[in-house]
């Protein structure tokens, strides 16, 4: 039996200020195998993004371990993090993050030359063809709608062909119609890639159409599709 890619095991998350002490995540265990999508929801506040945040290696437990692809996050420092990141991981994010200083398809170069690998500019061109963007290539996030960004920010994600992306609420900051134009995008480039995804969302339309939803509440797991059976 495979080991799966994806295995969180008694996550705990405490932040302190001063005398108080704030959990934000209470004993959380949950895998996920090769291939298979996830969507974490909850209330604000439950802890879900935190919980993407420890599972990508952006952040660190307080208690608790998590292994990804094989490798355990808690004994790597942080350059060995970024190494592991860049070669296995892929992000979305509700704020888009392009850099605002390079065109769409320099953006979604990015990763490939952070690498240092060739043949990045083909592979990003044929990435916004097939994000329906080949006709923007050239223009700065500043002169593209939300969903156009978003759109670039997807082909940024799968350029790297992760093992696993990572979406934080990839459609809090779009209207319904443009949101059904990403979501569609999202799920057809993950199976035609064969990345495992996990994302955070309250749309949810989104959240089922994943094959699992975990449901957090103050921080615990109150819920999960994936244990029925």
């Amino acid at each position: 039996m495979t080991s799966p890619l994806l295995n969180v095991q008694n996550i705990s998350k405490v932040y302190h200020s001063g005398t108080t002490a704030l959990t934000v995540l209470r004993e959380v265990s949950f895998s996920l195998e090769s291939g298979t999508t996830c969507a974490l929801v909850g209330p604000s506040g439950s802890g879900k993004t935190t919980l993407l945040g420890i599972c990508a290696g952006l952040d660190r437990p307080t208690t608790g371990t998590v292994q990804l692809d094989g490798v355990s996050l808690n004994a790597l420092d942080e350059e060995a993090l970024a190494a592991l990141r860049s070669t296995t991981v892929g992000f979305i994010f509700q704020t888009f993050q392009l850099i605002p200083t390079l065109t769409a398809l320099e953006n979604v170069m990015v990763p490939l030359e952070l690498r240092g690998e060739r043949h990045a500019k083909p592979h990003a061109i044929e990435l916004l063809h097939r994000v329906e963007l080949g006709n923007r290539l050239h223009h700065y996030p500043i002169q593209l709608s939300g969903g156009e960004q978003q759109r670039v920010a997807l082909a940024r994600a799968f350029i790297g062909q992760p093992r696993i992306l990572f979406a934080d609420e990839p459609t809090g900051n779009l209207d319904a119609e443009t949101s059904e134009v990403v979501i569609d995008l999202l799920f057809n480039l993950n199976r035609e890639v064969g990345t495992t995804l996990l994302l955070v969302t309250h749309n949810l339309e989104l959240a089922q159409r994943t094959q699992r939803i975990i449901r957090l509440k103050g921080g615990a797991i109150v819920e999960d599709t994936g244990e029925l059976g």
